[in-house]
């Protein structure tokens, strides 16, 4: 795979690039010590990995990011690099893929390539449905019928939806659907019981709130903070009751 380095500190882009060695099929086709020459080298190598600083003598990392997408033909796996993390949550809001601090940690970065190649894999993969393997492929993309009123419905994969929320006005649960303005009032009937059964990403942080695990990136003064295209959303509280158990769902260190 094809990949840059954009940085403006060489010893840091030296230590990058010896670990990038290590990786047969890594392919690395340059690097620029500016966001100006990096840009024009994203226009002329077409990567399929940058490695971004932050932090550019000429812009920030977030900026060049939104330059890239002029520029670019092809799909690019962004990871920002820095040794400050205050523009974490900008760098994902940005489509960033993943984040990595620095000095780079070499099980991190094994774990982000990693990520990368099975992505690219499964969408090298011809999607081609036989009748033998269409009961693994409908496993693996469940869908939930939703009732828009007594007659019609909506079915939504499970994966477009970012979290499910009680409204207490009308005394129902709600679906947040991806591209969707308004949410989906569910029927009177359903309760959080019935929701967290759905699927495992699904976990209960306040008596209000359910999310999607897959979308939550960070948890600030009790608020969450959710990947795109939820990122808008900022007034998920994690209740104390909650806490504990949204916390052991994961390896902290």
């Amino acid at each position: 795979m094809k990949v840059l380095i954009i940085d403006d500190e060489t010893p840091a882009t030296l230590v990058l690039a010896e670990k990038l060695g290590k990786y047969d099929y890594i392919d690395l086709c340059g690097t620029a010590c500016s966001g100006d020459i990096g840009l024009k080298l994203i226009k002329e190598v077409q990567p399929e990995i940058l490695f971004l600083d932050v932090e550019l003598p000429d812009m920030l990392g977030i900026d060049f990011l939104k330059k890239m997408r002029e520029i670019s033909t092809k799909p690019c796996h962004v990871i920002m690099y820095t040794a400050h993390s205050d523009y974490m949550l900008s760098s994902f809001r940005n489509n960033a893929f993943d984040y990595l601090m620095k000095p780079i940690d070499e099980k991190e970065l094994d774990t982000v390539l990693s990520r990368i190649t099975t992505e690219k894999k499964s969408a090298d993969t011809p999607d081609v449905i036989t009748h033998n393997d269409a009961n693994e492929k409908n496993s693996n993309e469940e869908k939930l019928l939703f009732y828009t009123n007594t007659v019609d419905f909506r079915l939504v994969h499970l994966r477009d939806i970012g979290l499910f929320q009680y409204n207490h006005e009308q005394r129902v649960w709600e679906a947040v659907v991806a591209c969707r303005k308004e949410p989906i009032k569910l029927k009177r009937n359903a309760n959080n019981e019935t929701l967290l059964a759905i699927d495992n990403r699904f976990v209960q942080v306040s008596q209000k709130y359910i999310v999607n695990i897959n979308y939550l990136l960070e948890v600030n003064d009790n608020i969450c903070s959710l990947y795109p295209p939820f990122d808008k959303i900022d007034y998920i509280k994690v209740g104390r009751l909650y806490r504990k158990k949204l916390i052991e769902r994961f390896n902290s260190l």
